[in-house]
Order: structure tokens, then sequence, then C-alpha cells
């Protein structure tokens, strides 16, 4: 049934494409959101420097970023702050992909202001369920 709903979800998007943009610096998590994003037909963008999320949001324009927090040259929260603060990137919904399971982390990440997180090590259905929310949402 979750299947069919994906399904209707996906007959509903609108003439582009979306685009799912993950800055993610562990390359079998990249694999494994591409596979995800693929199975949903949209396009994907895989970026494991984190220094370039600016440049490469500013330029694609994708309808959602998943943005790991721990970054080994960026922090995600900064990077984070970077795109609300550009006028090109504000309105992009970020979903923060974190391995931090605390409490207090996980608040420390949504008083940030981010959309939504999505807890390392992940499921394949919660990784596909924040994208289909947070893409049909927009559209």
């Amino acid at each position: 049934m979750k299947m069919e709903l994906y399904e209707n979800e996906k007959q509903q998007c609108t003439s582009e494409t979306p685009l799912i943009l993950a800055i993610e610096d562990n390359e079998d998590n990249l694999l494994i959101v591409n596979y995800i994003v693929d199975s949903l037909s949209y396009r994907f963008i895989g970026e494991a420097d984190g220094k370039k999320t600016l440049l490469i949001a500013r330029e694609f324009q994708p309808n959602l970023i998943l943005l790991d927090i721990m970054l080994p040259e960026a922090n995600g929260i900064d990077l984070f702050h970077l795109l609300r603060q550009d006028s090109l990137t504000k309105h992009i919904p970020v979903i923060a992909v974190t391995a931090l399971a605390s409490a207090e982390e996980r608040q420390k990440i949504l008083d940030a202001g981010f959309d939504a997180y999505v807890s390392k090590p992940y499921m394949l259905e919660d990784i596909e369920e924040v994208i289909c929310r947070y893409v049909n949402h927009k559209s």
C-alpha cells in the first residue's frame, strides 16, 4: 500500500522531474540515496565535498537537499545557515542527515531550522518517505 501511495505521488509531479541534492562524505550512503532517488524516477546529484553545497544548490536549484551534519571539512549546521541566508537557496527544504543520536543533538538540529532530520544508519524507507514528503509538499 505504501508503494501505491508513492506511485501516485510520482504521477502528480510537475512537468520537470524533481532534483535531489545529497551532501554526504560517505560513498556508501551516497549510493543508497542515489538508489532511492532513482527508484522514485527523480534526478540526483551527490556530492562529498560540503564546501560545494551553496554553489551546487544555487546553480541547480534542487527540490530538496539532504545534508550530512558531520562532514570532514565543513559543519552541516553552518552550511545550512549559508543556504538560508542566500536568496537563491533559502526556499529549498533541507533535511539533516546525522549520526548524532542524542536528544540534545537532535534538538540542536531542529532549533537550527532544518525542515527535518534522518538518523544514520537509516532505513531505506525513512529516506524515501522524507524525500517524497518534501518534494511533493513543494510541488
